[in-house]
């Protein structure tokens, strides 16, 4: 490691222990707090390190002037503290450095918030203002490190395993992935745009046509969405493809990085070894979510059948006309007052959308009033399901409303019930997509689930003759605690096949051609078969920091309008900046 030594520094304000006692040092950084005790006065000095404490004579009215955050230089001796006044909290906690004089360097304006206390109360949109600041509170500084040695254990672990990093352009062309592209007007070529790329992915499937076998980068990918709390206009994410692989393949990848990246960096993590594979029509009804999270043990069962024609009118009733029952257990519920299920109750038709939520209590007896509308025979079937001193609630709609509304109170529950340790780390592979799905408005009223360059599960014959919507995807997508932290699958390296498939959503051949020249062209001339996948870096930090919000994780993010309130972005800019790109921008109405 090259030498931190300087004239402004002999040592980090992180690195002094005991062992230095007797030593003169230098040592420079920002005044993180000052305390006045009148014959002494102590400043807690910080750098990217750590902090060292600081003893002056009192009386010193050129250092009484000094401002926090101003930086410092200062030269002394290292001294051992008395023990009751060891600090036990950070490195440096057992000794102080006695000065023999200090030097300011740059003076500290007034502050705009604290970053001593770290309290958290500061509102976002002026911490983000000030972010050089707001990067100064530990908390946020040692986010940012961690990220850090995430980045590098990611990086160690890719060229372990084989992998070759390559950068591919930023500059780009738009295609349709399932997000707005971000457009950017070309100078040279009057009224044509480039595009910031939504993902690496056509150039990641020609670096494997071009006879690379493994690739990985540490992508920047942009998409034009609306903002909240998980979801960035701007993100990083590990980008990998191979060549000659099937599913399975690929997935080893994710089966060696994830459970290692994950007991390295959060040591009392609970994390199995085996990640289970689950299909999409399992999830959806297990779980009612493809995105699960397996740390809630509460399993969703389908007990149509149980309320077909049944004396519960209203169950009965709409399952006649198409409707499916979801019933979701919770556990060791059966003691719960009444105010706990009205509460449910409210929450399901607020949150929900739903009419009402049933349930039947499991104690000695089955109570409630679905109960009373049931024959012994079909409680005891749900009392299986349920178990002894637990509650059951139902719901009733379509298949896709019944399975989103089940999942959502499958959460709640399980948060309700304290039934998730937050210690606990599971890893899943969701797979089995559907390859299409219905959208209003797409011109033939299918559109791509998941990555249009995927490989249809089919052959051309069954593209032209089986309804596309029955149609699978070699596609997958791993989850981690509730939350999508990869997808990826095999790629569709057939001209034929890519055309058909586009042809299915809308888009004809000559529209394939011009949006996807280069890789159609390239298909042309010796295509491996090929996959790959790629993780969400922001979204696997912020996991395993257990951080609510995205962008205390992100060194330099937009806040949640997408704004940069530190540099001013987006901005206007000048009427000869626009003429040199061809714009004229119109008045908004």
């Amino acid at each position: 490691m090259l030498s931190l030594k300087s004239k402004y520094r002999t040592h980090t304000c992180g690195e002094l222990t005991e062992k230095n006692v007797g030593e003169k040092v230098v040592l420079s950084g920002w005044v993180h707090r000052k305390r006045d005790h009148g014959a002494l006065m102590f400043v807690d000095l910080r750098d990217n390190y750590g902090i060292t404490q600081v003893v002056f004579d009192g009386g010193n009215a050129e250092l009484e002037k000094v401002r926090p955050e101003s930086v410092i230089k200062i030269t002394g001796t290292v001294v051992a503290r008395d023990a009751a006044a060891v600090n036990d909290k950070i490195p440096t906690g057992a000794i102080e450095i006695q000065a023999d004089s200090f030097e300011v360097l740059t003076n500290c304006d007034v502050l705009p918030f604290q970053v001593f206390g770290d309290d958290g109360s500061v509102a976002e949109d002026l911490r983000l203002k000030y972010r050089y600041i707001d990067l100064r509170r530990e908390s946020l500084h040692k986010n940012i490190l961690f990220r850090n040695r995430v980045m590098k254990f990611i990086r160690d672990k890719m060229w372990d395993m084989g992998f070759s990093e390559f950068q591919t352009p930023i500059l780009t062309v738009s295609s349709p992935e399932g997000a707005r592209d971000y457009i950017v007007p070309s100078r040279h070529h009057h009224g044509m745009f480039y595009a910031l790329p939504q993902a690496p992915q056509q150039f990641k499937q020609l670096i494997q046509i071009s006879g690379f076998d493994r690739y990985f980068q540490i992508a920047p990918c942009f998409r034009d969405e609306d903002l909240r709390a998980d979801r960035l206009l701007e993100f990083y994410q590990l980008d990998l493809e191979m060549s000659f692989v099937d599913l399975p393949d690929i997935q080893a990848v994710g089966n060696t990085l994830m459970p290692a990246m994950i007991k390295e960096f959060v040591p009392d993590a609970i994390v199995a070894d085996e990640i289970p594979h689950i299909s999409f029509d399992d999830a959806m009804l297990k779980y009612g979510s493809d995105k699960p999270d397996l740390r809630n043990p509460i399993i969703i069962s389908d007990v149509t059948d149980v309320f077909r024609g049944s004396d519960f009118g209203i169950f009965a009733n709409a399952i006649e006309n198409g409707a499916v029952v979801r019933a979701i257990p919770a556990p060791n519920s059966a003691d719960k007052p009444r105010s706990w299920f009205d509460k449910l109750g409210e929450y399901a038709v607020k949150e929900l959308g739903l009419v009402g939520l049933g349930y039947i209590v499991f104690a000695q007896e089955a109570k409630g009033p679905v109960a009373k509308k049931l024959d012994t025979e079909r409680v005891a079937k749900l009392r299986e399901i349920a178990g002894d001193n637990s509650s059951l609630f139902f719901v009733c709609d379509n298949a896709d409303a019944a399975a989103k509304a089940a999942g959502k109170l499958r959460n709640k529950l399980g948060a309700d019930l304290g039934l998730i340790n937050p210690k606990e780390f599971r890893l899943c592979w969701v797979e089995d997509f559907p390859f299409f799905e219905a959208d209003e408005e797409s011109p033939t009223g299918i559109a791509f689930t998941h990555n249009p360059f995927s490989f249809p599960m089919a052959t051309l014959e069954e593209l032209n003759t089986k309804n596309p919507l029955d149609i699978k995807a070699a596609q997958f997508d791993m989850v981690l605690n509730g939350a999508e932290i990869c997808s990826g699958g095999l790629r569709n390296f057939n001209p034929d096949v890519m055309v058909k498939c586009f042809d299915i959503t809308g888009y004809s051949e000559e529209t394939v051609k011009e949006k996807f020249g280069g890789m159609y062209t390239a298909f042309q001339y010796g295509a491996p078969p090929h996959g790959g996948c790629a993780f969400g870096i922001d979204r696997l930090v912020q996991i395993m920091l257990d951080e609510p919000n995205l962008r205390q994780v992100v060194l330099f993010p937009t806040n949640q309008r997408g704004q940069d309130l530190m540099m001013g972005a987006p901005t206007t800019v000048t009427e000869k900046q626009l003429r040199e790109v061809h714009i004229q921008v119109r008045k908004k109405n």
